[in-house]
């Protein structure tokens, strides 16, 4: 192939490009770009070839020049490359674009520097999204959240406050709660604002695993304990040491386990299958249950003396559909976290929509709206959610009770409401109507003002 012939491929190839690409001679002249350079930049090929890189005011580039590097005017010079490093260009119409940089010198068959050639690549949607999930992070560290529980009805507020305080103390903590309401999220919750979260936090499902597995599990195991047992094995005691110990599904505990977990709580000492030297242990039980243990303890199946001993701190976590207020803003949150994971261009819920997640009952609670919104977004193909992209279930069943569910509540209205109704108790004391809403002051000051709230008008201060 002659070289002329390969000089034409090589232009098509770089036309061809999705990237930038610019060449500058060893003073930063600009002496060729491609298609994809012009379309980044705003400029024409005319308008850049023969003016300093300069004009395109890069950040990066700027700084290069402010620093000390020999005689030469720019950083690359003196390193020879560039990778991967993040850049803001000033495009003709003076917005800026963020792009990746990667540059290298061109030399001829000397080794002397004849320019550079750099490509630029447009991460500007990358990066917006990047914000886009921050924004989220902090939207669901924010207001309407507990360490990742979300919900701002009084139910939740008091299990909240409930939870600070609770954390704070050794004592044992058992969770109540149907299917799906958040159990294991405020075990977590727990572990992470209580003396132990620089501990391990340590999970177990009782009903996942039979008898001797489990016993296993929780207390370890020697050699030769029981068959298939080839070598020694700590528990999950023992790897909780100075953490929390989460047993989730508590009522599904064997009894013969019982009896064991029992002289735990109450010795501080394990010992592992098939050996019967004590382990001291350090760890916080945690338990979980849907189940109501007061019953299983009147059929025999559930030790009363265990009972009373897990049962000293409980927290009762509301069913979704005593907590209705709160399905907007779990609802937003499914959707936002959805549409971040799986990048589907659709833009919001509709009324309709939002009509028929407040009138369901809801049996499976937040776990059921969750995935009620991953069902819809592999269904919904338009741009907003409606009603028939949710499982048949949730937008054919009838709701039991009466009729209020039908009406839509506005999560934005309602805060506001909230936050003048606090007002009004706390005498237009913003201290005190914060402590009402268990919030700090700043975020009451930051809601007064997006909400626009006047406290001479609306509070009759």
């Amino acid at each position: 192939m002659l070289e002329q012939d390969l000089n034409t491929y090589w232009k098509t190839v770089v036309s061809t490009i999705q990237d930038g690409i610019m060449i500058v001679d060893k003073e930063g002249t600009i002496v060729s770009v491609n298609e994809a350079m012009e379309e980044l930049t705003g400029y024409t090929t005319d308008e850049l070839v023969g003016n300093p890189c300069s004009l395109l005011e890069c950040d990066l580039c700027m700084k290069a020049r402010g620093e000390a590097y020999e005689n030469h005017w720019c950083r690359l010079f003196e390193l020879g490359h560039l990778k991967r490093r993040r850049c803001m260009l000033t495009r003709k119409d003076g917005n800026y674009v963020e792009i990746l940089k990667n540059a290298s010198l061109l030399r001829n068959t000397r080794g002397q520097v004849l320019g550079a050639v750099e490509t630029l690549t447009d991460i500007t949607e990358i990066t917006q999204k990047d914000h886009q999930i921050e924004a989220f992070r902090r939207e669901l560290r924010a207001e309407d959240g507990f360490h990742g529980i979300l919900g701002t009805s009084p139910l939740m507020k008091k299990a909240f406050d409930l939870i600070e305080n609770v954390a704070q103390s050794d004592a044992p903590v058992i969770i109540l709660g149907e299917s799906g309401t958040g159990k294991e999220l405020v075990a977590k919750a727990i572990h992470e604002i209580g003396p132990r979260k620089d501990g391990p936090f340590v999970k177990v499902n009782c009903a996942a695993l039979n008898e001797s597995l489990l016993e296993s599990e929780l207390f370890g195991h020697v050699k030769g304990a029981f068959t298939g047992a080839v070598r020694g094995r700590a528990g999950r005691f023992e790897a909780a040491q100075g953490g929390d110990l989460f047993l989730d599904e508590i009522g599904d505990l064997p009894l013969i386990t019982q009896v064991k977990l029992l002289r735990v709580l109450e010795e501080k000492v394990i010992e592992r299958v098939g050996d019967n030297r004590p382990i001291s242990v350090d760890v916080r039980i945690i338990t979980a249950t849907n189940r109501d243990l007061k019953a299983l303890v009147e059929e025999g199946r559930f030790r009363n003396d265990l009972y009373f001993r897990i049962n000293i701190i409980p927290i009762a976590l509301p069913p979704l559909r005593e907590r209705i207020s709160d399905i907007p803003i779990l609802a937003q949150a499914f959707f936002e976290h959805i549409r971040l994971k799986n990048g589907k261009d659709i833009q919001g819920i509709s009324d309709d929509a939002m009509a028929v997640l407040l009138r369901y009952h809801w049996p499976g609670n937040v776990r059921e709206l969750k995935g009620a919104f991953e069902y819809a977004f592999v269904t919904c193909h338009g741009p907003l959610i409606e009603p028939h992209h949710f499982p048949h279930t949730i937008f054919e069943g009838p709701a039991p009770g009466d009729d209020n569910r039908r009406v839509a509540v506005d999560p934005t209205e309602a805060k506001k409401t909230e936050l003048i109704e606090a007002l009004k108790k706390a005498g237009g004391n913003q201290s005190e109507a914060a402590r009402i809403l268990g919030v700090s002051r700043v975020t009451v000051w930051n809601r007064m003002k997006r909400f626009s709230i006047d406290l001479t008008r609306q509070v009759g201060k």
